[in-house]
């Protein structure tokens, strides 16, 4: 194992985690427990303090989009009993995990990772970072770089052409950089987009908007999730802490594995029992099939929850609305739409997608030439052609990001132990003739935001170098899968 090594600007490690949200502390956790002993380690965030995306959005109504018991850590239980959990909660709970389990005091904040150089003479990363506010270089020397920076951009939102929004005399938000404590008191909302931001902002804002209108151009699915079950409740009142949690992870993934395989093979069924629940769930003679019947086959695009309905609630009672239709122009504080009608904003909330980025937009060089990974393969989702010792948390959005990155801790921790065993100091994936490899998306999804990433993330091929195919394939890979195809070990 490499010596902590430490002056006032260098410092060497076996592993460099980059990210302390919720991938970069269960990946701490992963070392701490499973890799070789005697294996350092530090983890570089550039916010100052845990909890990555958690950290940085703070909008009305933030909440996990998945249950949160596949969410947290299979290590540290969530300690309530409620399906769904708030931003704050999530912020909390991942810093308590990471003091609980000793990570905390590894952790060197306001440390942006600017660029990180493989040395191949040394067979070590460099990694060059801005710290402690200041913009003082450090350069952190490291075997290996995890990557648990998300696939979004902190940065800069995704941008979207709307028709006048220059012109606009009120107030535009990006959920992204919400203004804290912001009143939106008696205020008329305009929210553009119905993917899962849009569902969670709008019904909490309701509650003191003087309207709501949530603007899409064409419907999403959206599915009533109750915020408790009496099977969760029971298990937890009546089961140890951990077997009940064990158990209900187990129950919500099975869930998750079933509705795909349904979307998969019978997609016209899934979508008309998603439409019978939203008639059951809207006013009479409410024009479903216009604002909540979506072209596309469910899990094309992402499913949304509304937690106990709350969405469909603010609908019943008035203080929100569904217009579909799209934008002709913006005048003032007028926002005319292509069908002739008029809204009237106060208030335009740009909910229209996150903008997608591997890496936390660090530039990537090996021996000081540039990498472009845009233009490479991943290796089951993990490493990337061509890069040695770099691991990446990369979850999935049609399961709890945790789960998958989890996947990708367990199966770097098992090339660090095969390294160990060989005698070996750099893992590289490798490909031959990458020309003839047929071209896959990396993330099998159809939104809009995913399609505008296409050509700024990574590529997924065939065999080993595949999409995810489910959560379950995805951790027998990582536990027992072959390790030695498409990798070279020197």
């Amino acid at each position: 194992m490499v010596d902590d090594k430490s002056s006032s600007e260098s410092f060497t490690y076996d592993v460099v985690i980059v990210g302390a949200g919720v991938s970069g502390i269960n990946t701490a956790y992963r070392l701490q427990t499973q890799a070789p002993p005697g294996t350092t380690y530090a983890v570089l965030e550039a916010r100052g303090e845990t909890g990555g995306t958690w950290d940085l959005f703070r909008y009305p109504g933030i909440r996990s989009d998945s249950d949160i018991f596949t969410y947290s850590f299979s290590w540290n239980p969530w300690p309530k009993t409620d399906t769904f959990a708030s931003g704050e909660e999530i912020h909390h709970y991942i810093r308590q995990s990471a003091e609980q389990a000793g990570i905390y005091q590894h952790i060197r904040f306001r440390h942006a990772v600017k660029t990180a150089n493989w040395n191949s003479k040394e067979t070590i990363w460099e990694l060059f970072t801005s710290s402690g506010g200041t913009g003082s270089p450090e350069i952190y020397r490291a075997r290996s770089i995890f990557w648990c920076t998300g696939y979004y951009d902190y940065e800069e939102p995704l941008q979207s052409q709307i028709p006048g929004i220059g012109n606009f005399q009120g107030k535009v938000i990006h959920p992204q950089f919400w203004p804290k404590d912001y009143d939106y008191t008696g205020k008329d909302i305009v929210i553009i987009g119905s993917g899962a931001t849009a569902v969670s902002i709008v019904p909490a804002v309701a509650q003191k908007a003087k309207h709501v209108t949530m603007l899409q151009r064409s419907p999403t699915y959206i599915i009533p999730q109750p915020k408790s079950s009496p099977f969760i409740t029971t298990a937890f009142a009546i089961l140890p802490k951990w077997i009940a949690h064990w158990l209900v992870q187990v129950f919500w993934i099975t869930q998750y594995q079933v509705l795909m395989l349904m979307c998969q093979n019978f997609p016209g069924l899934v979508r008309k029992v998603i439409r019978y629940t939203n008639m059951r769930h809207l006013p009479p003679d409410y024009a479903v099939d216009l604002h909540f019947k979506p072209y596309y086959r469910p899990w094309d695009q992402r499913v949304c929850a509304s937690v106990d309905g709350d969405l469909f609630a603010a609908i019943r009672a008035g203080s929100a609305s569904v217009v579909t239709d799209t934008i002709q122009a913006i005048n003032g504080n007028e926002m005319k739409l292509s069908s002739g009608q008029v809204l009237h904003p106060d208030i335009i909330v740009t909910a229209t997608g996150l903008k997608l980025r591997i890496g936390g937009g660090a530039k990537l060089t090996i021996d000081h030439k540039t990498f472009d990974p845009t233009t490479k393969f991943m290796w089951k989702n993990v490493m990337l052609q061509d890069l040695p010792n770099t691991f990446f948390a990369v979850g999935s959005p049609d399961i709890s990001w945790t789960l998958l990155a989890d996947c990708a801790a367990v199966l770097a921790v098992r090339l660090m132990w095969e390294l160990k065993r060989k005698d070996a100091t750099v893992v590289q994936p490798y490909l031959e003739n990458p020309e003839n490899m047929t071209v896959r998306p990396m993330l099998g999804l159809q939104s809009n935001y995913v399609k505008k990433a296409e050509g700024t993330v990574p590529k997924a091929g065939t065999g080993v170098w595949s999409p995810r195919p489910s959560y379950l394939v995805d951790r027998y890979i990582a536990k027992w899968g072959d390790i030695e195809t498409g990798l070279k070990y020197e």
